[in-house]
């Protein structure tokens, strides 16, 4: 299933523990439509010692903390606008390009793009 957010997209959290925070997106499920967002749904993990398999290392445990994914409902994504990040939606823009063909003939191609809704940019 398609998603709004792509890696690497700068977005706002606009519900939950979060809300408000911003962060790039380092992770998408598309199965789950959830994100992994840096900076945002911190969680901690018990790990305890163990060895690497070969018996010679050992890898340290502890108390491990890492981003946990939050569903892509819970995101937005922001552009920057000028000095200021704006809050928007994502829009898709027709756009005919020309390709060339190995034998060197041209043809055209209708390519999908994505706009910002609110500045009317590319993203």
């Amino acid at each position: 299933m398609a998603m709004h957010v792509k890696k690497g997209d700068h977005v706002r959290v606009i519900a939950g523990k979060d809300k408000g925070a911003t962060g790039d997106v380092i992770a998408v499920n598309p199965d789950k439509q959830m994100v992994t967002v840096s900076g945002v749904n911190i969680v901690k993990r018990h790990r305890k010692d163990r060895s690497d398999g070969t018996g010679r290392q050992v890898i340290k445990g502890g108390i491990m903390s890492s981003e946990a994914p939050i569903h892509v409902s819970n995101v937005a994504l922001t552009v920057r606008q000028g000095l200021k990040e704006v809050t928007t939606r994502v829009g898709y823009k027709r756009v005919v390009t020309k390709r060339k063909r190995p034998d060197g003939s041209e043809y055209q191609v209708i390519r999908h793009v994505r706009i910002a809704r609110k500045t009317g940019e590319e993203i």
